[in-house]
C-alpha cells in the first residue's frame, strides 16, 4: 500500500507539539495514536507509524517531550539515559492526557478518519501513556509494550474505555514484576477487559529492531498478535 507522511504542529499545554503522520493511500480508515519510547519520536517510532499506515490505519505519533525539548528531539539508544530524566519526568499523566487529547481532537476533524474507531499503542514510556490515554479518551482499544504501571494504577484501570493488550518481557531488568502485577491486578479488580502476554526469553525493548535489545522471534509474534487485536476492535 502506498502511504504518505508529513509533520504537523498542534498546540498542547500552551506549547507547540509536532505530530508525525503516516496516511494510507485512500478510503475511510481507523486511527491509531503511536506513543514514543523515552528516546523521542525516533526513526524506529516513525517506521512503526508507517507500518501501521500500511495496515490501513491513519497513524499519528506525537512528540511528548515538546515542553522540555526542541521539536524533532531524539536521543541515541544506548546513550546517557540519565540525561533524558528531565524530559520523561515532565511527561506526567496530566501532560500525556493533554497531548493525546490534542491528537484526538485533530484526528476527529480529519476527513479520512472513521470517527468511531480510534486506539493507541505505545512502547516503554509510551506503553504507560497508551494506558493513560485509554483512561482519558473514548478509545476502542490500547496496546502497551513493557510500559509498567502508571501512578494511581487502580484509578487508571477503573477508567479504561477499550480493551487493553499488554506485552511484558520476563527478562526485563527495567521494570520489576511488581509493576506488571500492580497493573494487571488493578485491571482484574476493576473488571476491565485485557490480555496480558509474558514472553519468557525477551527483555525490555524486545520489539525495537535497532540495537541489542531486539528479539526477532518475540517481536514477530507480538506484531501478529497486535494486528489481530487491533483489527478486532478498530476495523469495522
Amino acid at each position: 500500500m502506498t502511504i504518505t507522511t508529513e509533520i504537523q504542529t498542534l498546540k498542547s499545554g500552551g506549547s507547540d507539539m509536532n505530530i508525525y503522520i503516516a496516511r494510507p493511500e485512500s478510503g475511510r480508515t481507523p486511527a491509531l495514536i503511536v506513543l514514543q519510547e523515552a528516546f523521542g519520536v525516533t526513526d524506529h517510532i516513525k517506521d512503526i507509524t508507517q507500518r501501521f499506515a500500511e495496515q490501513g490505519y491513519l497513524a499519528i505519533a506525537p512528540e511528548l517531550f515538546h515542553r522540555t525539548a526542541p521539536a524533532g528531539f531524539t536521543a541515541p539508544y544506548g546513550g546517557d539515559f540519565s540525561a533524558l530524566a528531565p524530559h520523561f519526568q515532565a511527561a506526567t499523566p496530566e501532560h500525556i492526557a493533554e497531548d493525546t487529547k490534542a491528537v484526538f481532537n485533530w484526528v476527529s476533524n480529519d476527513k479520512q478518519f472513521d470517527k468511531t474507531h480510534i486506539g493507541a499503542i505505545g512502547f516503554c514510556l509510551g506503553g504507560r501513556a497508551a494506558v493513560i490515554s485509554n483512561a482519558k479518551l473514548p478509545l476502542k482499544a490500547a496496546v502497551s509494550f513493557y510500559g509498567g504501571a502508571p501512578p494511581q494504577a487502580e484509578d487508571v484501570a477503573r477508567e479504561q474505555h477499550g480493551p487493553v493488550l499488554f506485552f511484558w518481557g520476563e527478562l526485563d531488568t527495567h521494570l520489576v514484576p511488581a509493576q506488571r502485577d500492580a497493573m494487571i491486578g488493578a485491571m482484574r479488580q476493576a473488571g476491565k477487559q485485557y490480555i496480558t502476554v509474558d514472553i519468557s526469553n525477551a527483555g525490555h525493548g524486545f520489539f525495537r529492531d535497532v540495537g541489542s535489545t531486539y528479539n526477532p522471534n518475540a517481536a514477530r509474534q507480538a506484531w501478529a498478535m497486535t494486528l489481530s487485536f487491533l483489527a478486532t476492535y478498530l476495523k469495522p
